[in-house]
């Protein structure tokens, strides 16, 4: 199926390694040759392909007889995971015949002896995790989204923001938009995003046990963060050191770090 929309990432240049990924994709824009761009998702690579071939049919690797069968139709195609398709002979044969430009884009780099035959350039686009310049011009440009799509005026409070990466550009938009929507939430609309959450999870007689983490976490997050030390928090929340330090251990899944004093 081919895909319909270009990655949520909007390609910025703030870091050398991003600007040196659009030189590269610019050059391709004005030459004729085949190119694979490598790296993980949510860098670009969709972004950067478009950009190179605005006009091309975008198909994942894995719809093997689809693509197959646009090669045979088409002039020029941009291939997603082309590491995703079983037989790369097969299909580097196919371009070949056919004579059609690509573009292809894989989620890691690696080396086929195929590939190396039909693609005259391959780079690789670094994770947000190593562009710390591109990350916080990515979180002014989401931000720019979330009040076209929200409305209002909104001032966004990134100060204590710490970007997820987890999926690069990906998770970034996803928590940008989200911090934004419930940055002015009140205690009712929290309670029934809450209520939401769990309605379809509850059943067992230990849910209570189960689902108090929802509570502490943030808490404690939140706590550690204004006021710097266990030692603080625990006397503001009125609890024994000693209770703290277990509640940290117990949620250590999502208070990673939070053992420091």
């Amino acid at each position: 199926m081919a895909a319909a929309a270009v990655d949520v990432t909007n390609f910025v240049t703030a870091s050398e390694a991003s600007s040196q990924a659009f030189k590269t994709a610019t050059l391709l824009k004005s030459l004729t040759i085949n190119a694979l761009i490598m790296g993980e998702n949510g860098v670009g690579k969709r972004t950067l392909s478009s950009f190179i071939l605005p006009n091309a049919t975008t198909i994942d690797g894995s719809h093997h007889e689809e693509l197959l069968q646009s090669l045979e139709s088409s002039d020029e195609i941009i291939i997603t995971n082309i590491d995703n398709f079983p037989n790369l002979k097969l299909l580097i044969d196919a371009i070949k015949e056919n004579k059609v430009r690509v573009i292809a884009t894989s989620q890691q780099a690696f080396s086929n002896e195929h590939l190396d035959d039909i693609f005259s350039v391959k780079f690789d686009i670094p994770p947000l995790s190593s562009r710390d310049e591109d990350v916080k011009e990515l979180i002014e440009v989401f931000i720019k989204d979330a009040v076209k799509l929200f409305g209002g005026d909104k001032k966004f409070d990134i100060k204590n923001f710490k970007p997820d990466l987890s999926d690069n550009a990906n998770s970034l938009r996803r928590q940008v938009m989200i911090n934004y929507l419930l940055q002015d939430v009140d205690d009712k609309e929290l309670m029934d995003i809450i209520e939401n959450y769990l309605f379809d999870k509850l059943g067992s007689n230990s849910d209570y046990r189960n689902y108090l983490y929802l509570y502490e976490v943030p808490l404690i997050r939140a706590g550690l963060t204004r006021f710097k030390s266990q030692l603080q928090l625990s006397d503001r929340l009125g609890l024994n050191r000693n209770t703290l330090r277990k509640k940290i251990s117990e949620n250590k899944e999502y208070l990673q770090g939070e053992n420091d004093e």
